[in-house]
């Protein structure tokens, strides 16, 4: 059976100078279509001043790209993110991040458009280690309101405040990261070495989290130590990476790795959720698939989770199986093997890893009814919190973990020297 046809994806990014038109009339268009404000109110003027939003403020917008040539990519939705003492802050105190000017085109309602904003915003403050953000909002936005909810707002009826008519005000504050170390021994690397309490993770190169350094406090020589680092890499036949954005990296470290020519490799999000318990996945019955849950990963586990390709199958292997994991492969009706995770655990919480669902399989929501799954299976061996790490640029994935309750909590980003740096020590 071949795969239902998709949907043009929707992506959420910074809006662009070219962007700006569309957001302006759009949120007027929103705000006039909701009854919120007339049309000749003055504060239309400022809805459609998009241009002065994005030189003050971060706008995000939620757009279908372009399907090629010169066409502009179109703007389904938008939010403001401002900060305190700014021109659009109207309650944003010291350490929050406040949401303005959410608008939907009336045309895109009901597909998801405003979750899927509102879920960047927080990811954009919790990168930015804020980890309060709040609002305003009028009673009669139900709708609003049902979303905020969902997401974990909660209102703050002390903070309402009042200019023509009472704005109510909501807050959410991002959930606790599980830590750096919690993280890693989720995902041991084959080797740590200690130079001057950082933890040097040494796996040949495979996988950055099992492959970098948790500079994990403050040293007496920092280029000293940095250049022990590098050493250590050079020996393990892989390129020196860095794990930034932590609050216990030294304060020198981001300017010492920016003179020595570092790059971001990768932006990665950690995203948190409690477990609750929930009902039976009746899916695998109907779909006529079966899961089977193991304590180690077999060869056609490792094989689907490489893709079948073998690379350095030994050392992931290796690094897959060095910490207690379940190892879950969905099997479809002819018997084959069609998507396989990790969860393991350590202390209550439960890691998701190693989401793969085969090219043929895939637009089924067999990638979600296995992470629910997993989920389960957590709880039932004593996990009570579960985390996973997506790349901030994974749109598919966000709105996946997204849609199953997971948070924002934490940004880090690896930081990787160039090679000729990496080869010559240079």
């Amino acid at each position: 059976m071949s795969a239902p046809s998709a949907a043009p994806p929707v992506l959420v990014r910074p809006a662009t100078e070219a962007d700006l038109a569309q957001v302006g009339a759009l949120t007027a268009r929103a705000y006039v279509a909701d009854g919120l404000v007339d049309e000749g109110h003055w504060y239309v003027d400022e809805l459609r001043d998009a241009a002065a939003r994005a030189a003050a403020c971060t706008v995000l917008v939620a757009v279908t790209p372009a399907a090629g040539g010169d066409a502009p990519d179109r703007v389904l939705g938008t939010v403001t993110l401002a900060v305190p003492g700014s021109r659009y802050a109207e309650i944003a105190r010291d350490g929050e991040v406040e949401l303005r000017m959410l608008a939907v085109d009336p045309a895109a309602r009901r597909s998801g458009v405003a979750e899927l904003l509102v879920l960047a915003a927080l990811r954009e403050a919790v990168g930015r280690g804020v980890p309060d953000v709040a609002l305003s909002t009028l009673d009669t936005m139900h709708a609003a309101q049902r979303l905020y909810a969902r997401l974990g707002f909660a209102a703050r009826p002390e903070r309402d405040w009042t200019d023509e008519i009472t704005m109510r005000v909501h807050t959410w504050r991002a959930p606790s990261p599980p830590g750096p170390l919690v993280e890693t021994a989720t995902w041991p690397p084959r080797r740590v070495v200690d130079v001057d309490g950082w933890r040097v993770g040494l796996s040949a190169g495979v996988t950055r989290r099992a492959s970098s350094t948790l500079a994990l406090g403050e040293v007496d020589d920092l280029p000293g130590a940095v250049d022990r680092v590098e050493r250590l890499y050079r020996e393990d036949g892989a390129p020196t990476v860095f794990r930034v954005g932590d609050a216990a990296n030294p304060g020198g470290l981001r300017a010492e790795l920016d003179a020595r020519g570092y790059e971001v490799a990768a932006v990665t999000d950690v995203l948190v959720r409690d477990l609750t318990a929930s009902s039976p996945a009746r899916w695998r019955q109907d779909a006529g698939l079966r899961v089977r849950v193991a304590d180690a990963p077999d060869d056609a586990w490792l094989d689907l989770w490489l893709g079948g390709k073998g690379t350095a199958r030994e050392p992931s292997h290796a690094i897959v199986t060095g910490a207690p994991a379940l190892y879950l492969t969905v099997s479809g009706p002819d018997g084959g093997d069609v998507a396989v995770i990790r969860a393991a655990t350590v202390d209550d919480w439960v890691a998701l890893s190693c989401l793969q669902v085969l090219p043929a399989a895939r637009r089924r929501g067999l990638g979600r009814a296995l992470t629910e799954e997993a989920l389960a299976v957590a709880l039932e061996h004593g996990a009570r919190r579960a985390f996973l790490q997506v790349e901030a640029d994974n749109d598919a994935a966000l709105r996946l973990y997204g849609s199953l309750g997971f948070r924002p909590a934490h940004r880090y980003a690896y930081r990787v020297q160039p090679g000729p740096a990496a080869r010559t020590g240079c």
